[in-house]
């Protein structure tokens, strides 16, 4: 795990938050070798260097032996147009880990808390920033996905690969009829993508939006499928429901995944009959718009934990979209700020990060995503609202404190997940957990999972 070590920093290799509390302004060195529970050992693949450009995130391949320079002046490998600073810095990939090295020594390199003039990474994924320029390293096999050269879409902000991946696909199938299922962490923007791919199919309802996970059974016919004058005591005047109101649109049905089963059993009719009958009247009504569907739970653990049908999750799931979460996609992360901050200057008035609070936000996990990024910014901007700048003690004490997951909290995927980023070392994956060995080893006996290397 990463740990940046002198005699003034330290970095937590779980929490990724510098022990110290002092920053000091004049560069350090900081390096990153392995811990004593884990023994350095040749690595078998390359590193991944993403670059957050205006024009959109640039990634080279470093495989071992090869060096990458980078920086705002000539000669440099990949040039960076960054004018808060003149930088030259070179990264070369070794088997024991990606080292960093300011060759201006102009401590240009914030890694957290801590201004460096040199690192080293061990770690497969870590995200620092040059100037104010955001970089992110990962470790992984060769030709692990970086062909995404999708154009942007208005309204979701971000270039990282996985944005552009997810704006292909959206391209792909907007046009289409066919059901589309979006499934992604709370604070993605799932019903940003909605929006998104109501706004490419050129279909001429209205997009209409109804989170069903809140549902109440005695009113689900009347929200879904409307009602005509007379119907019940207190129906006045006839009202059309969701369905009726998105015809030739798109219908927005959030939160699918807590969808109570007796209404489960009505929307699986509707979408294999494409007809609904208001309350009142015995005139069928026929349905013109797409049902696009949103789950922040899997699905398929639902399915087999008998919540959820599986005869609708197939009808629901023609198409399936992966949002991915913000810890995905960290270098999107100054685009986002950028146009939050902004969002928020009315209120506030203009506001930029400075380096160091940047490289924080990048280092941060953002469980909350989107929505979270959000929230500490305005704290944080809201905290200084005199000044132009937010540094890096007003954003420590904007971000929440840490919550300790429980075992019984970490799902299949978040399993996989520490696998995959511990290249299957057990000891690792636990201690990143924060779980005793055994508990972590008991987790994966009970999700049938196996590691590929014992610790």
């Amino acid at each position: 795990m990463l740990g940046v070590m002198s005699e003034t920093f330290s970095l937590e290799p779980e929490s990724r938050a510098l022990q110290s509390s002092d920053v000091s302004d004049e560069p350090s060195v900081a390096t990153c070798p392995p811990s004593s529970g884990d023994r350095a050992r040749p690595r078998c693949g390359v590193w991944y260097v993403e670059v957050a450009l205006p024009t959109g995130t640039t990634v080279r391949v470093l495989g071992p032996g090869r060096a990458l320079t980078l920086g705002n002046a000539s000669g440099v490998d990949l040039r960076v147009d960054d004018p808060s600073a003149a930088f030259r810095i070179r990264l070369t990939a070794r088997y024991e880990g990606l080292h960093l090295s300011d060759e201006n020594n102009s401590s240009a390199i914030h890694l957290g808390r801590a201004r460096v003039n040199r690192a080293w990474i061990t770690e497969s994924r870590c995200g620092f920033v040059i100037g104010r320029t955001a970089v992110n390293v990962r470790w992984g096999q060769e030709g692990a996905g970086i062909d995404s050269d999708a154009e942007p879409i208005p309204g979701l902000i971000g270039n990282s690969l996985p944005m552009r991946r997810l704006c292909r696909e959206i391209r792909r199938f907007a046009e289409l009829g066919a059901p589309v299922l979006l499934h992604g962490e709370t604070g993605t923007g799932k019903d940003v993508v909605a929006r998104a791919l109501h706004r490419l199919s050129n279909r001429r309802g209205e997009f209409v939006a109804l989170n069903v996970g809140g549902l109440n059974e005695n009113i689900a016919d009347a929200e879904l499928f409307g009602y005509r004058r007379g119907a019940f005591t207190g129906a006045v005047q006839s009202r059309v429901g969701v369905f009726e109101a998105a015809a030739g649109g798109t219908l927005f049905l959030d939160e699918i995944g807590d969808l109570h089963p007796s209404i489960q059993v009505k929307l699986l009719r509707v979408i294999e009959d494409r007809q609904i009958r208001p309350l009142g009247t015995n005139e069928c009504v026929n349905v013109t718009a797409r049902i696009v569907s949103a789950s922040w739970a899997s699905l398929e653990e639902r399915l087999g934990e008998g919540g959820f049908r599986m005869d609708l999750y197939h009808r629901i799931s023609t198409i399936r979209l992966e949002i991915p979460a913000l810890r995905q996609r960290k270098g999107d992360i100054p685009l986002l700020s950028e146009h939050l901050l902004a969002r928020y200057a009315d209120e506030v008035g203009p506001k930029s990060l400075t380096p160091s609070a940047l490289a924080r936000l990048l280092e941060y996990e953002w469980r909350g995503n989107v929505r979270e990024l959000g929230s500490v910014l305005y704290r944080a901007a809201a905290a200084v609202k005199e000044e132009a700048f937010i540094d890096l003690p007003v954003v420590e004490r904007a971000l929440p404190n840490p919550i300790k997951r429980r075992p019984r909290g970490l799902s299949r995927e978040d399993l996989q997940r520490l696998l995959e980023e511990n290249e299957g070392n057990v000891s690792a994956a636990a201690r990143a957990a924060r779980v005793p060995r055994s508990t972590f080893r008991t987790l994966l006996k009970r999700q049938t999972l196996r590691p590929k290397q014992a610790a």
